[in-house]
């Protein structure tokens, strides 16, 4: 005998979620505000250099593009229903595996710094890996989906989609991008984990991953002087370690209230690349310590509503944007605490900027894109068809 187990009426019935908003209105004005404190951030840290050439806002006026160009990116992904993202994801990977191994290819890859991840295409410099790590999330979001019994039952299930993610994050050590490398590798497994992954089996995946990068870091002169920096700053504070000494005089300088917005002194050429990476040292040198912790809330609040809408998504059975909005909460998150970290001393140089508020074309884009699938999500969720209940044997 079976019967079918009616759906509990809550906030979900069909004439709530009519009266609910399209938007997640707290995610939107969460986002806003920190668009707009990286705005003003990054008119401020700039404004010397782009003084040099005539043009204080130049960077201004390229980060309000910047952001108008990623707010129509937010417009296009939350038109597209998820149901696409997931029929899709299999051409969405291969095309991320392509986009890592053109830059590779002589007259497309450009080498800035020393490093390989920028393609250019019609004279612009797009960098490859912010949208390679969205598109593959998304497939290993489709795979914890359909092999789900496979990912709960043993190690088997987990090993397959660690794999695939062992073979981007090699692709991008190659450019290299150390950093970009290990948020997608401790994004994916954080996802997979959520999904249902047995934790014994993702500890002792993350504790294999860590030695294979503790290995990366033996085995490279570049990597090892890296930490050897991290590690003691001071020891040579004008040559390898002035980035970071520079870094810290400034936090150190902002004390409780800050100098004042637009008094830094070390983004008078002392602090390299203060308007990208090390963005949120000359905010807390502005700032202070008031100006920070405002910062991490706004942070830790957009993290939390994502991942809140994840669960909200995962309560009304849609487990693959449930993992979607997951994924951009967990990425948030840790490329948030990898570029604050690397700031403070934390965590040795990775080269990663600060979400949404630094100064960078491929980043800013690419998060306000993933930002928009969010609230497709959200919006699915609230308005879209639950799905049928299961039948119970009694």
């Amino acid at each position: 005998m079976s019967a079918a187990v009616p759906a509990v009426p809550e906030d979900g019935t069909a004439e709530a979620r009519s009266r609910a908003p399209a938007l997640d209105l707290p995610t939107v004005l969460l986002a806003l505000a920190i668009l707009l404190l990286g705005l003003v951030m990054v008119t401020s840290a700039s404004i010397t250099i782009a003084g040099r050439d005539g043009a204080p806002f130049a960077y201004l006026q390229r980060q309000l593009a910047l952001v108008l160009l990623g707010l129509l990116a937010a417009a296009v992904s939350f038109a597209v229903p998820t149901r696409r993202l997931e029929q899709a994801a299999v051409p969405l990977l291969w095309l991320a595996i392509a986009l890592l191994a053109a830059l590779f290819v002589p007259g497309l890859g450009h080498l800035v710094n020393g490093s390989r991840r920028w393609l250019r295409i019609a004279g612009v410099n797009f960098q490859a890996s912010e949208a390679a790590r969205l598109l593959t999330l998304i497939y290993v979001a489709r795979y914890a989906v359909r092999y789900e019994e496979a990912l709960r039952s043993g190690f088997g299930g987990l090993a397959r989609p660690l794999g695939l993610l062992g073979v981007m994050a090699l692709l991008l050590l190659l450019e290299p991008d150390f950093g970009a490398a290990s948020v997608l590798f401790l994004t994916g497994f954080g996802v997979l984990f959520i999904a249902g992954a047995r934790l014994r089996w993702v500890l002792a995946m993350l504790l294999a991953a860590g030695g294979s990068m503790a290995l990366l870091v033996l085995f490279s002169t570049y990597r090892m002087r890296r930490l050897t920096v991290f590690l003691d700053p001071w020891a040579d504070p004008y040559s390898s370690g002035f980035q970071l000494t520079q870094s810290l005089i400034a936090i150190g300088r902002g004390a409780w209230f800050g100098v004042g917005l637009g008094a830094s002194v070390q983004k008078l050429f002392y602090l390299p690349e203060a308007h990208t990476d090390f963005l949120f040292a000359v905010l807390a040198e502005e700032l202070g310590l008031i100006g920070v912790a405002l910062t991490l809330a706004l942070f830790l609040a957009l993290v939390w509503r994502t991942l809140l809408i994840a669960r909200r998504a995962y309560e009304a059975g849609l487990k693959f944007q449930c993992y979607l909005a997951a994924g951009f909460g967990l990425w948030l998150g840790l490329q948030a605490f990898v570029n604050i970290g690397v700031n403070m001393g934390v965590l040795p140089t990775k080269g990663l900027t600060l979400p949404l508020m630094s100064y960078g074309r491929s980043s800013l884009v690419t998060t306000l894109a993933w930002l928009g699938i969010v609230l497709r999500v959200h919006y699915e969720t609230m308005h879209g068809t639950r799905r049928a209940p299961r039948e119970v044997r009694g």
